[in-house]
């Protein structure tokens, strides 16, 4: 046996040797713990943005699919409120087996505006969720992810004014008394799909009296507002990101006059319809309805509410307005903004036999539906086997003769006095 001095020595090697030992493992464990895991090589990322624009103060939540052998592509935010990407979107395709990458596979995230927050996400089923913030801060951002040798881009995604497409203004009252006073003036911002923008700065200037504030921004509805002290006629323009809009308050009014536009959306070609209202006192001489596309009205002596009905040809947004005179030659105008969608094409049914013989006339009618106006003609192709191969008739019905047996196609397009055309193609089977 060892002496006890001897015996405390090759226990203090002992407990030596076994702290080396655990840090050498802690040690090789911190190192291995260190090295991330990255996408291998093959892999691809695809960015997917949940919204269109961005508030210059708000925040927007980003999806990162990561995944081997996938296919890449660089994506640019729709901006008609759909899923589908705007022209100029770019996207190219590798074969592969498209699979998710490991779990906790890490994905570094930059921008070119605002910031990402986290900066840097681990995958789960092949997906990273981050959010995106605006910081204050207006124009088009590019944010991008990569891991390992993958990368993927969110291209031209507008942030706080840049997404800006028009303003529409009014004016609450639009008419002051004699003696003038004041008028709330609200400036809407929206963007290519009608959606209001909020924290959109918007700077307001009018041709008469005093506006307080000159200068706001925009609220979670996308309006901004004023108010007009006037005693005189003033015409109040507004202004975000380059994009203007007008509106004029009058004086004196006596008439009661206002307007009420359609609810819900309204595409070129399709018929809709305004309501104009005036006093019941009032004493009427006309009143002028203006649709703001370059076609007016007379209304005439009106009384209580009147239905207006127009159609509107091209799409865009229109200043509505209307001007009511009485009997003491007092004018008032009221005014408000609509914006039409583009026209769809109307819809094109053939009407034929399913067979018919050899050289025997066919009937053929063209049925059209939906959004159309006044029809001009309609063009028949045959094909080189019929009799006539092609007419234009101003009816919607017409005759042919095909002089050889088989499977023939034959189409019809619709050509109206305004609008999109509409056309349809059908087929018929000739026997001998």
């Amino acid at each position: 046996m060892l002496p006890q001095p001897a015996r405390r020595s090759v226990r203090r090697a002992g407990n030596l040797l076994a702290v080396f030992a655990g840090l050498s493992v802690t040690l090789a464990s911190s190192s291995c713990d260190k090295v991330p895991l990255l996408a291998p090589t093959g892999s691809v990322i695809t960015l997917f943005a949940t919204a269109n624009t961005v508030p210059s103060n708000g925040s927007m939540e980003i999806v990162a699919t990561v995944i081997e052998q996938g296919t890449a592509s660089t994506t640019t935010p729709p901006a008609n409120g759909g899923t589908t990407a705007t022209p100029g979107a770019t996207a190219t395709s590798t074969p592969g087996a498209g699979t998710p990458v490991h779990n906790g596979t890490v994905v570094t995230f930059t921008t070119t505006i605002g910031r990402v927050e986290p900066a840097e996400a681990r995958t789960n089923n092949g997906q990273v969720r981050v959010t995106f913030f605006a910081n204050g801060q207006s124009g088009t951002a590019t944010i991008t992810a990569f891991s390992g040798g993958a990368s993927g881009k969110l291209e031209n995604l507008k942030v706080g004014s840049a997404g800006a497409d028009h303003v529409l203004l009014t004016a609450s009252p639009q008419a002051l008394p004699c003696s003038g006073g004041p008028s709330t003036i609200s400036a809407r911002v929206e963007d290519a799909s009608g959606v209001g923008l909020p924290g959109v700065p918007v700077t307001f200037s009018t041709t008469r009296g005093t506006l307080n504030p000159t200068t706001a921004n925009t609220d979670s509805s996308g309006t901004a507002q004023s108010t007009l002290s006037t005693s005189q006629e003033a015409t109040v323009t507004a202004n975000a990101a380059g994009k203007t809009a007008t509106s004029t308050i009058t004086i004196s009014p006596r008439t009661g006059i206002s307007i009420t536009p359609p609810t819900g959306q309204v595409a070129a070609g399709t018929p809709t319809s305004f309501t104009v209202n005036v006093a019941t006192t009032a004493n009427i001489s006309n009143v002028l309805f203006d649709f703001g596309d370059g076609r007016s009205q007379n209304l005439g002596p009106i009384s209580g509410s009147t239905t207006v009905p127009h159609t509107y040809v091209d799409e865009g947004t229109f200043t509505v307005a209307a001007t009511a005179a009485d009997a003491s030659g007092c004018q008032e105008r009221v005014s408000t903004g609509i914006t039409i969608l583009p026209a769809q094409p109307p819809s094109v049914t053939i009407t034929a036999p399913n067979s018919a013989t050899v050289n025997t006339n066919v009937i053929v009618s063209a049925n059209v539906s939906g959004a159309t106006s006044t029809i001009i003609r309609y063009e028949w192709n045959f094909g080189p086997d019929a009799l006539p191969q092609t007419v234009s008739t101003a009816s919607r019905q017409t005759t042919v003769r095909w002089l050889v047996p088989g499977t023939k196609t034959f189409s019809v397009r619709v050509i109206q006095a305004s609008g999109p055309e509409g056309d349809q193609v059908a087929s018929i089977t000739i026997v001998q």
